[in-house]
């Protein structure tokens, strides 16, 4: 390594090390004796009360996935819904995620939000809603995100981002002109959770993590160690 490449490191490292976790005055208390029977009805009072605490966009996700030779994926997309069948989330059954959650329905997904120090991970396995359900989730949503979908092949490789203004500025236009267009590759995802973990940060590192698994007679909770 350089001298160059060895200073750069080191700024780095300095930088990254300088960095603070939970610069607040205080963090929320979480009493898991108090928490609810289900982690639905968790999570919303959590989700509600992130917003409150000015936590950005906290409907902001990782979604964890398996490729067809096993390995882990990632990335970041905007929950739709959360309710009574999971965890809901949408693109097009074309793209990456879309081919390995078709190969191998099971993913995790993952919430940060750093204003309260919490953490919710959900695991489960994932079935697609159906097709009108898939059309009504994209066409609730913004004329951005409309154009984004009929630009379409996502993940594919992009030969120029010219090529990209160019289908992206005749997607806004047909967006504009027709609200209603339809996506036949837009595909609702719903995750059925088979775990819940809520995660409360403490300063002292003794943070508070409450599990909930679904057995055949409901959610069971149990601590985890930090």
């Amino acid at each position: 390594m350089s001298d160059d490449q060895t200073a750069r490191q080191e700024t780095f490292r300095a930088l990254l090390r300088a960095q603070r976790v939970w610069d607040l005055p205080s963090l929320p208390s979480f009493d898991p004796d108090a928490a609810p029977d289900t982690p639905l009805e968790l999570f919303h009072h959590w989700f509600g009360e992130a917003a409150a605490a000015g936590q950005r966009e906290p409907h902001t996700m990782t979604l964890a996935t398996v490729d067809d030779e096993g390995r882990p994926d990632l990335r970041t997309l905007m929950l739709h819904d959360a309710d009574a069948r999971g965890w809901h989330f949408a693109s097009h059954s074309t793209s990456a995620k879309g081919r390995q959650l078709a190969a191998r329905p099971e993913a995790a997904l993952g919430f940060y939000w750093a204003a309260q120090g919490r953490q919710v991970r959900v695991r489960g396995t994932v079935t697609t809603g159906t097709a009108t359900e898939g059309q009504a989730d994209l066409h609730a949503r913004s004329t951005g995100a409309l154009a984004a979908a009929l630009t379409g092949r996502q993940s594919e490789v992009l030969s120029s981002r010219a090529e990209l203004a160019r289908a992206s500025e005749a997607a806004w236009e047909r967006a504009e002109a027709e609200p209603d267009a339809p996506v036949p590759t837009w595909t609702l995802y719903v995750l059925r959770p088979r775990e819940v973990e809520f995660f409360q940060g403490d300063a002292r590192r003794r943070h508070v993590r409450l599990r909930y698994r679904r057995t055949e007679n409901g959610w069971e909770r149990e601590l985890l160690w930090p």
